[in-house]
């Protein structure tokens, strides 16, 4: 069974610094893509990070030199580092894996694509 718990999140002025976690149980990393999405109210789930089996990551233009994906194997972990935050930033954060690692390289992740979705968390990032 596939289980996705997230952490981290929070309020923070802009310009701040957060990382997300998210802890995977039941896959084995070497066969899931995997990424982070993001959701305001009224708008659609954006994909901004995506991560697949050979760690080679895939970031939305909106995100790109801020964010950082990454995984620990051994924490069976997924995260995502956010620098020099922005008030556009301000969403409620999931993290989702899927099975099969190399369908994601190089794709922005869609959320039709992900199966398997973590609780959410917010993020608020404040002038």
């Amino acid at each position: 069974q596939v289980q996705l718990v997230q952490s981290g999140g929070g309020s923070v002025q802009a310009g701040g610094s957060l990382r997300l976690s998210c802890v995977v149980s039941g896959v084995m990393y070497h066969a899931w893509c995997m990424a982070w999405f993001r959701q305001v109210p009224g708008k659609e789930r954006e994909g901004i990070a995506g991560l697949d089996s050979d760690e080679v990551p895939t970031y939305a233009d909106s995100v790109k030199g801020r964010f950082t994906i990454s995984r620990d194997s051994a924490k069976n972990t997924l995260y995502l580092q956010m620098t020099s935050l922005r008030t556009d930033d301000t969403a409620m954060y999931f993290c989702a894996v899927e099975y099969g690692g190399s369908w994601c390289r190089g794709n922005m992740p869609r959320g039709r694509d992900y199966k398997y979705w973590g609780q959410g968390t917010q993020v608020t990032v404040s002038e």
